[in-house]
């Protein structure tokens, strides 16, 4: 499979070196090294770039698809809920079904807040204290530096 991140790979070109005492002093050498690093990571900070570029757009396209089918299944549960209501019609009178499935759906609202209004309390008791956690990694580098 090709992405666009392989088209645009950045290619560092070869340098051949001589061996020692063809011509290049040690600070030659040294310089040509730096020089190569230097390229080699800005190269890989741009294909970095690129390859994030990449995912994000993955990401957007992925998202805007999963806003769509929410968007089709809440129309989806609509028709349902009318299906449901045409339905219990058949046995009792149409005004009656409808206040059937919309007290059943206030229920259902219902229990569902309730639950979601324990789990915020709950929440509300959970206190981090993130300057223990700090306190235990210094004491651990210390034992480390001791040692």
């Amino acid at each position: 499979m090709s992405t666009s991140a392989e088209h645009t790979t950045p290619v560092v070109e070869a340098t051949k070196v001589e061996g020692p005492g063809k011509g290049r002093s040690v600070g030659e050498l040294i310089a040509t090294v730096s020089e190569q690093f230097s390229r080699l990571i800005r190269d890989e900070l741009q294909l970095a770039q690129v390859q994030l570029a990449e995912k994000g757009k993955r990401l957007g396209m992925g998202a805007g698809l999963l806003g769509g089918a929410a968007i089709v299944s809440l129309y989806a549960v609509g028709v349902l809920l009318a299906a449901a209501v045409l339905g219990l019609a058949t046995v009792l009178p149409a005004w009656l079904s409808a206040l059937i499935i919309g007290v059943f759906l206030l229920i259902v609202a219902a229990v569902v807040g309730f639950v979601g209004k324990k789990a915020i309390d709950a929440s509300k008791r959970f206190a981090p204290k993130p300057q223990e956690g700090l306190k235990d990694d210094l004491d651990a580098v210390k034992k480390g530096i001791q040692k």
